[in-house]
């Protein structure tokens, strides 16, 4: 693996970038390294899906939330720098190759956090992974098809390539897109890459038809499902729907939060995430209590 170290402007660890070869297909992979161990015990990596046509450095942000824990996140094919698909590909697929890109990166199991397209995926990857899995964090997505759908206005600026080339159109439309707040939005849109068109639309294709709701009842990890109450593309009931499905599953409702809460709602959305990560597991819950 081929990687250059990176440093962030506060001089914390920035990301390694690398090319792998996983699933038969070339994926651009970023990790973060922790910076600040665990005292006690430990933490495991995240692994992060993300939204759909999001490349990479949208995410970098959540880096420093979690200067104790590795980061691993890569780009969709024929996003940000992985090279445009040559055949579609399903979540079941993706969620394979996602595990043999940790099998490469020397992790075994790892924390799975996605958001809105990539929460799908994680919830795949929780349920096909499951030894793999820690704990699962959804956010802002929803059980695929069989869904309650968005505001018509919103999706209707999602179809429009503009809010991928053309900056100013996305801070115009950045309220009707996302809802909620619009704190952090120029950060957000000075990180955007453009996908490519086969990227973006095999993106779609992937998810034509899934649904997490025949498995989501065997999902085992422990889950946290995070929704913000004014998005207007994945509504809040999306995530109440998730949450009655997912047997040891919780659910936290950002107040004023739209589609991009993890953006413009960090100060809420950080801590919550934090300490659901860092809760003890059971059985580590059970050895404390024989120990005392």
């Amino acid at each position: 693996m081929k990687a250059a170290r990176n440093t962030t402007a506060g001089g914390s660890a920035g990301p390694e970038f690398a090319v792998l070869q996983a699933g038969g297909r070339q994926l651009r992979v970023a990790t973060w390294k922790a910076i600040q161990p665990h005292p006690v015990r430990p933490s495991r990596p995240i692994l992060f899906f993300n939204g759909i046509g999001a490349n990479i450095e949208v995410m970098s942000p959540l880096a420093d939330w979690f200067p104790d824990r590795d980061l691993i996140t890569f780009d969709m094919p024929g996003v940000g720098g992985s090279p445009k698909p040559v055949i579609p590909y399903r979540p079941c697929t993706m969620a394979w190759t996602a595990a043999r890109l940790l099998d490469q990166l020397g992790y075994e199991k790892a924390d799975v956090m996605g958001v809105s397209w990539g929460g799908g995926l994680a919830q795949q990857f929780a349920f096909q992974h499951p030894k793999r899995t820690g704990r699962l964090v959804l956010a802002a997505t929803s059980a695929g098809v069989i869904m309650a759908p968005g505001d018509i206005r919103a999706l209707s600026k999602m179809a429009d390539p503009k809010r991928y080339v053309d900056p100013q159109f996305m801070r115009r439309n950045f309220e009707t897109l996302y809802g909620g707040e619009t704190v952090g939005s120029d950060g957000h849109i000075g990180r955007i890459s453009p996908p490519s068109r086969t990227g973006y639309l095999f993106q779609l294709g992937a998810m034509a038809g899934w649904t997490s709701v025949p498995f989501l009842p065997f999902v085992k990890a422990p889950t946290l499902v995070m929704m913000g109450d004014s998005d207007p593309i994945v509504p809040l009931v999306n995530g109440k729907f998730l949450k009655a499905l997912i047997p040891n599953s919780r659910l936290e409702i950002i107040a004023d939060g739209g589609h991009l809460f993890l953006v413009t709602k960090a100060a809420e959305s950080a801590p919550l995430i934090r300490s659901f990560l860092d809760a003890p597991d059971a059985n580590e819950r059970g050895r404390s209590r024989k120990a005392a």
